[in-house]
């Protein structure tokens, strides 16, 4: 694959070049097999002489222009504490506890302001990384922070602190845009095994309050496994329960978190360069990952922080989107640069590849 045209334009390097599609991260918009369009970049893409008409949506730029710098930002991740209480076998934390650390009131206000400069392209400001969110006493405060500020609250949570006052507190200001509840089964033994803690009837409890309430525009139960049988029976049964409710039940395999663990999916060819990221859009391009310390790192699977871009306890979130670390991580990420060998993408199963 050539991604340079002509002497004047190439294509856009951060393009996601699919067989049935290809997605332009930076404009979010996306040519499908059968758009004359889409032909004229897989001709683009072979070398062929590149048509004008893909200037118009950036499949292709200008030679020299430097994409690495742009961005499109549509979910944030601004976790506002450390704390989770539950040692989940799908996550770090049931290996490396951190130490609690939480985020000022000052700092958050300060942060969801400047993220209102972002309103037109924000889909979900999610209180969420590898925290319990209703955890935090400040919790429905926050939520009425960033409600206040006309911006998308969005909630992943285990389900085990979503108590009924929260919940009536929330339908007060009006839905969520989103809710996401990790459930792993239905037997009260295997939940304990698989989290470290008995949560299970109070999780039910919480979950038959809310199931029948707009607490979120989308709710959803993720049924979280290793992809056996057990695990789709776990799926069928958490289905049946909540069949008819608000809560759209899907069934999700765990990962291996770019290689932190030993469980679930690994990608398959990790070899082959880099060329992208499918990891609920593009990291790089389209997320911001916010710790409660202020420092901003590339995804939240760098659970040890190893690639960070940014500290908003010196930075603002402009400075931070159109700084050089990050622009860096896009290079790596896409292939642009040869990335370390270590690098962690290189080890992440939403990574996308080139042949």
């Amino acid at each position: 694959m050539t991604l340079q045209t002509d002497s004047e334009t190439k294509v856009n390097p951060f393009l996601h070049i699919d067989p049935e599609r290809v997605y332009n991260p930076l404009t979010d918009l996306e040519l499908l097999r059968g758009d004359p369009r889409f032909d004229l970049v897989q001709a683009a893409l072979r070398g062929e002489p590149a048509s004008e008409a893909l200037l118009d949506g950036g499949w292709i730029v200008p030679s020299g222009v430097d994409l690495s710098l742009q961005h499109r930002l549509k979910l944030v991740s601004l976790e506002t504490l450390t704390t989770c209480n539950q040692r989940c076998y799908f996550c770090p934390v049931s290996i490396a506890p951190r130490e609690d650390v939480a985020m000022s009131v000052e700092m958050f206000e300060s942060i969801v302001e400047q993220l209102t400069d972002y309103r037109e392209t924000l889909e979900g400001v999610f209180l969420q990384s590898y925290n319990e969110p209703t955890v935090d006493r400040r919790f429905i405060d926050f939520c009425k922070t960033i409600y206040a500020a006309d911006l998308p609250v969005a909630v992943l949570s285990n389900g085990s602190g979503f108590t009924p006052a929260k919940v009536d507190a929330l339908l007060e200001m009006g839905p969520l845009r989103y809710l996401g509840i990790n459930l792993s089964t239905l037997d009260r033994h295997r939940y304990q095994q698989d989290r470290g803690e008995d949560h299970l009837p109070r999780v039910l409890t919480n979950l038959d309050y809310m199931k029948d309430l707009p607490v979120a525009t989308q709710m959803g139960i993720v049924v979280l496994g290793t992809g056996n049988d057990t695990h789709r029976s776990d799926f069928e049964s958490i289905r049946e329960r909540f069949a008819g409710s608000r809560f759209d039940v899907q069934f999700h395999t765990v990962m291996d978190r770019a290689g932190w663990l030993d469980v679930g999916l690994k990608p398959l060819n990790p070899q082959q360069p880099l060329a992208g990221c499918d990891n609920l859009g593009s990291r790089p391009i389209q997320h911001l990952h916010i710790t409660p310390q202020g420092k901003c790192v590339l995804c939240c699977e760098d659970y040890d922080e190893n690639y960070v871009v940014g500290d908003l306890t010196g930075q603002s979130v402009a400075e931070v989107l159109a700084g050089p670390e990050l622009a860096k991580m896009r290079r790596w990420v896409y292939g642009i640069e040869e990335a370390p060998e270590n690098f962690m993408c290189r080890g992440c199963v939403f990574a996308k590849r080139r042949a």
